[in-house]
């Protein structure tokens, strides 16, 4: 679901070929062991991690003072240090060194922090802001992201959330739109493989013959007699529409249990936006294009539902998760559950994975200062760049309104372990 720029010879090979389109590694928790947020910070020896051969990064560093970083002395640390520790143990865990993977966080700079930190006795949860704020001091140093010419990185923060939709397991009454596990057919073919060059990219299609042709389009999967396992029915299109573009989301079952669904896999397709869609053809404005707005169309117009939804040729599929902790959001690209207001999702060629970082910004069409200690645990398609940034603002209504209107300027700090200079990656 990311972009990245590939040899003018290969992608006229591609193109000649009519081959899958060329991607890189999905936003999703490659490498993610289900529970690790609910398992103790287990810190092994130094010894234990292996020293592997940095990654570069884009960006460069500047070391500041505490004092000027923007809101570190106004942001209520109370709730951090769940989130401190979770990210902990993201870090112990040893690196493979594949260039598949984003970059992340050297655990090996990590590892007198999180020690520090497992034998800090303060416990997620009770911790106090000030308790919290100390510690973070003696063992972090802060630098400010700069771009790869060395100016403070300003760039665009806009936001995510986990939508909650209506569903039931079987088809029938009002719940007619469904939710997709991966197909069988769907194949993932990593080019860097082949070509070192293009670690991380990967093609997404299917075999037809002996060809590997694109994966269905959302307009030939709805058409196909032969479709992928449905998880859920979903009681509302948009909806359902909305949860895959998010990547994720809760959905309630007429029992009153909720599950997770996380995201799996996708088609390989681009995103096409159906705001634009109904704009193009008169039905509204780009304006009027809210999540408001289109439900009330596709009420209105019921026969050309699938019409409108049929113009973003992406699907993603999913995989059902149990909900062990409400507070805990889907699984970012670093593998870890993402807390609201707690995490982002970053260039990680810029910062690695597993990073804290200050983040000031404002909050959604205003000028009030949004100053937050946040975790780089995420990716996504339209992150690219210094200081561009996905702010996830967590579960729900409130969660996604807000998330909705957030398209702000933001600048980043990265908070290191004073020991092991500026900050790098694996």
């Amino acid at each position: 679901m990311k972009r990245v720029l590939l040899s003018s010879v290969l992608l006229a090979v591609l193109a000649a070929c009519s081959t899958v389109p060329v991607e890189e590694t999905p936003q999703s928790p490659a490498g993610a062991q289900p529970g690790l947020a609910e398992q103790p910070l287990r810190v092994p020896d130094l010894s234990a991690l292996p020293a592997t051969t940095p990654r570069p990064l884009a960006g460069r560093f500047q070391a500041v003072a505490w004092s000027a970083v923007p809101g570190w002395h106004d942001d209520n640390l109370a709730d951090v240090w769940k989130a401190f520790i979770n990210n902990c143990k993201g870090l112990m865990r040893p690196v493979s060194g594949s260039l598949s993977l984003p970059a992340r966080a050297t655990p090996r700079a990590w590892q007198p922090v999180c020690a520090a930190a497992a034998n800090s006795g303060l416990q997620p949860g009770t911790a106090d802001s000030g308790a919290v704020r100390r510690f973070l001091e003696s063992q972090l140093r802060p630098w400010r992201l700069l771009d790869a010419a060395g100016r403070p990185a300003a760039n665009t923060v806009t936001g995510y959330y986990e939508p909650l939709v209506h569903a039931s397991r079987t088809r029938g009454g009002r719940y007619q739109w469904p939710l997709y596990a991966p197909p069988d057919d769907l194949l993932t073919i990593d080019l860097g493989a082949v070509y070192p060059e293009l670690a991380g990219k990967r093609v997404r299609g299917k075999l037809v013959g002996k060809r590997v042709v694109p994966y269905d389009t959302r307009a030939q999967i709805a058409a196909s007699p032969k479709q992928p396992p449905v998880i859920v029915w979903v009681d509302d299109p948009v909806e359902a529409f909305f949860l895959t573009v998010q990547g994720s989301g809760r959905a309630l079952l007429p029992s009153g249990q909720t599950i997770r669904l996380a995201y799996a896999d996708h088609n390989g397709r681009p995103y096409a936006s159906i705001g634009k869609w109904l704009a193009d053809h008169g039905q509204l404005t780009l304006a009027q294009a809210s999540m408001q707005n289109i439900k009330a169309w596709a009420r209105q117009h019921p026969q050309r539902v699938q019409e409108m939804l049929n113009a973003d040729p992406a699907m993603v599929f999913f995989r059902e998760e149990a909900i062990h902790d409400p507070q805990l959001g889907p699984r970012g690209s670093y593998g870890l559950p993402l807390i609201g207001g707690r995490a982002i999702a970053v260039d990680a060629s810029f910062v690695p994975l597993g990073t804290p970082v200050m983040l000031a910004t404002t909050y959604p069409g205003t000028a009030q200062k949004l100053d937050r200690l946040v975790f780089a645990q995420d990716t996504g398609a339209a992150i690219r760049g210094a200081g561009r940034a996905d702010y996830y603002w967590g579960f729900g209504d409130e969660a996604g309104a807000r998330a909705g209107r957030m398209k702000q300027r933001g600048e980043m700090w990265l908070l290191w372990p004073k020991q092991a200079g500026a900050p790098t990656a694996r």
